[in-house]
C-alpha cells in the first residue's frame, strides 16, 4: 500500500488532499514539512503531499526555504478547494456560539462568519487541532474552523458548510517522491519547477529570464527569497511550461546560465487538471 507523508493532524486539509489524489493509499501526518520530507527519506512513506501555496494566503514560506536543499523531486500537482466547515460538539447551535479555533490562517478566511456571530476568534496550531480540541472541550460554546473530515473523525456536527469569505480559497500541493519522473520529451502538458541564483550583476535577472521570452516559452510562476538571511544573494524559484529536453526549454536554460551561480531542477510532471480547467476558461 502507498503510504503519503503531510503535515498537521489527520483530518488536516493536507490529509484530505491525499486521500482526495490516491483513494487507496494510507496517509501518514508529520509535525512539520521537513518531517513529512525525512519519512520519505526513511522510506516509512513512499510519498509526500507538501502545499507551496494558497490562492488567497499566498506563498508557503517553509516550503520555499526547504524546497532546494529537500533531495526530493516534485512528481505532481494537486489541488485542492477549500471548504471550511463550522464545527461544534452535537447539539450545539450555531446561535450559541461564542468562541471559534481555528489556524490563524483559517480565521482570517472567515471574518465574515465571525462578525456575523460576534465570536471571539481563538488561534490554534492548525485546523485538524482545533477540531481536536473543541471535541475535548465538548462545550456548545466553542467551535472550530477545519474540514469535514476533521469533523467526521472527532466527531463533530456541521453547523454550517463552506463558510469561507471567498469561493475560490484553492491550495495547491505538490507530489514529492525520492527518485523524478523519467518523462518523454514530447509529452503533452507537462510542467518544470526549479530553482536558480543570479549573479550580482546589474540586469541579472532580466537578462536571465530573456532566454525564456526568445525561445517562446512560458514562465508561469517566479518568487524570489532570501538565502541564508543574507540581502545580497537572492534565490527565485520558477516555474515553465515544458520539459528540459525539449529544445525550447533547453536553450532557455542554458541562456540562463550565463547570468546564474545555480540551477537546479526540483521536478518535472504533467500539469493538474485543474490548472488545464483554469487555463481553458482564461483563453
Amino acid at each position: 500500500m502507498t503510504i503519503i507523508a503531510f503535515q498537521g493532524q489527520p483530518g488536516a486539509y493536507s490529509d484530505l488532499a491525499c486521500r482526495m489524489a490516491y483513494p487507496e493509499a494510507k496517509t501518514l501526518p508529520c509535525e512539520t514539512f521537513q518531517l513529512a520530507m525525512e519519512a520519505v527519506h526513511e522510506r516509512r512513506a513512499d510519498l509526500a503531499m507538501l502545499p507551496p501555496e494558497n490562492s488567497i494566503a499566498g506563498r508557503v514560506a517553509d516550503m520555499h526555504a526547504l524546497l532546494p536543499e529537500s533531495g526530493l523531486s516534485i512528481i505532481g500537482e494537486k489541488f485542492l478547494r477549500i471548504e471550511h466547515c463550522l464545527l461544534a460538539p452535537k447539539g450545539a447551535s450555531i446561535g450559541g456560539i461564542k468562541r471559534i479555533h481555528s489556524h490563524h490562517v483559517a480565521l482570517g478566511q472567515v471574518r465574515k462568519l465571525i462578525a456575523e456571530l460576534g465570536a471571539s476568534p481563538v488561534v490554534e496550531y492548525d485546523t485538524a487541532g482545533s477540531a481536536e480540541l473543541v471535541a475535548k472541550l465538548n462545550n456548545p460554546e466553542d467551535a472550530a474552523i477545519a474540514s469535514s473530515l476533521a469533523g467526521e473523525l472527532h466527531g463533530l456536527s456541521i453547523l454550517r458548510r463552506n463558510v469561507e469569505d471567498f469561493p475560490h480559497n484553492t491550495t495547491r500541493f505538490y507530489v514529492m517522491a525520492r527518485e523524478p519522473l523519467h518523462l518523454p520529451p514530447d509529452t503533452p502538458n507537462l510542467m518544470t519547477t526549479f530553482v536558480f541564483n543570479v549573479r550580482n550583476v546589474p540586469a541579472a535577472l532580466y537578462k536571465a529570464l530573456g532566454g525564456f521570452a526568445t525561445n517562446g516559452v512560458n514562465m508561469t510562476k517566479l518568487e524570489s527569497y532570501m538565502v541564508n538571511g543574507s540581502f545580497t544573494a537572492t534565490q527565485f524559484l520558477a516555474e515553465v511550461d515544458g520539459h528540459p529536453d525539449q529544445p525550447a526549454l533547453r536553450h532557455a536554460f542554458e541562456e540562463l546560465a550565463f547570468f546564474s551561480t545555480e540551477i537546479k531542477i526540483l521536478g518535472t510532471y504533467p500539469a493538474d487538471a485543474y490548472r488545464l480547467k483554469q487555463r481553458a476558461k482564461a483563453a
